[in-house]
Formats: C-alpha cells, sequence, structure tokens
C-alpha cells in the first residue's frame, strides 16, 4: 500500500479543486452576460471565490512547507519523477498569480475590493486605466495557462489510475485508500 497524503492536504486538494472548476466556469460565462445587475453580482462573486483560492492555496504552501508530500513509488518513471513536481508548482504559482493578477485589475480599474462585501481590501495599485488593459491581458492569458495545466493534471490523472493502476491517484483521494 502507498502512503497517502494527509487529510488536511487531501482537504485543501479537493476544496481548492471544486472551487477553482466553478470559478473557471465562472469566469468563462461572465464575461459574456450584458451589461447590468447580473453581471456586476457575478463579477463580484468571481472575486470573491477567487480570493478564497488565494487563502486556500497560501494554506496549502505554508502545509506543504511543513508536511512534504510522500514519495513517489519505484513505479513511477524518470520523466514522470521530472515533470510531476514541475506540474504542481505550476499549478501552485497560477493559483496565486490569478486571484492577485484579478485583485491588482481591480484596483488599476478604480474598483475596490471588499471580501464577500464585508472585509474592504486595500487597492494594491492607484487607478490606471492603461495597467487595467495590460492586467486584463494578463488575466486572461493566466486563466488560459491554468485551464491547460489543469487539463495536463486530470490527464495525468487519468493516466496513472486508468491506464497504469499505479495507485498515484489514490494517495490524494479523500478515502485515502489505494
Amino acid at each position: 500500500m502507498l502512503p497517502t497524503y494527509h487529510a488536511a492536504a487531501k482537504a485543501l486538494h479537493w476544496l481548492t479543486a471544486l472551487v477553482v472548476f466553478g470559478l473557471l466556469g465562472i469566469g468563462l460565462w461572465m464575461t459574456g452576460l450584458p451589461i447590468g445587475l447580473q453581471k456586476l453580482q457575478v463579477y463580484n462573486w468571481h472575486k470573491w471565490i477567487g480570493l478564497v483560492v488565494l487563502v486556500l492555496t497560501a494554506l496549502r504552501l505554508l502545509w506543504r512547507w511543513r508536511h512534504p508530500p510522500p514519495p513517489l513509488p519505484d513505479s513511477v518513471t524518470r520523466w514522470e519523477r521530472a515533470l510531476a513536481p514541475v506540474g504542481h508548482w505550476a499549478l501552485l504559482i497560477l493559483l496565486l498569480a490569478m486571484p492577485a493578477s484579478g485583485w491588482l485589475m481591480s484596483s488599476a480599474a478604480g474598483i475596490s475590493v471588499s471580501w464577500f462585501g464585508v472585509l474592504p481590501l486595500p487597492d494594491l495599485v492607484p487607478r490606471d486605466p492603461g495597467l487595467f488593459e495590460a492586467l486584463r491581458t494578463v488575466h486572461f492569458v493566466l486563466s488560459r495557462c491554468l485551464i491547460v495545466v489543469v487539463a495536463l493534471h486530470v490527464v495525468a490523472v487519468l493516466h496513472h489510475d486508468v491506464l497504469r493502476r499505479d495507485g498515484i491517484f489514490r494517495r490524494i483521494w479523500p478515502s485515502g485508500r489505494n
């Protein structure tokens, strides 16, 4: 039986995954909404949930710093062993960069962010329409990078769980069984 991740790491992983999938869906949908109250509400929820991802990712990084992941089994090939940390760190960096770029973008647009309408957050930069446009492009590009990296992550999961049946995926599965 392979060693599994700690329950806290599993919870943070799956909660982040659920939130990110929902956030990506909302993000892709909201841009096509007509200008109006619904669009403003959806944009606020997108920002609020994006900040949840930022907090969850920070917690994951703190947890991981104190509790390293279990070692990869010997069945993992050399190239998989080299690519796995690259993919995981790419995900974590994107999960920090996406909400940060969104927060910066809102600040540059002159729209202050209040987390869930309760906790006002500071503007990170002054209002600047040119910077807003640049950050909007950055946020868009990061979103597409995140989609690609998440898709590759899912393909790797399918490779390990469906094709190789090597137990890698089950190490992070909530039930903890191999």
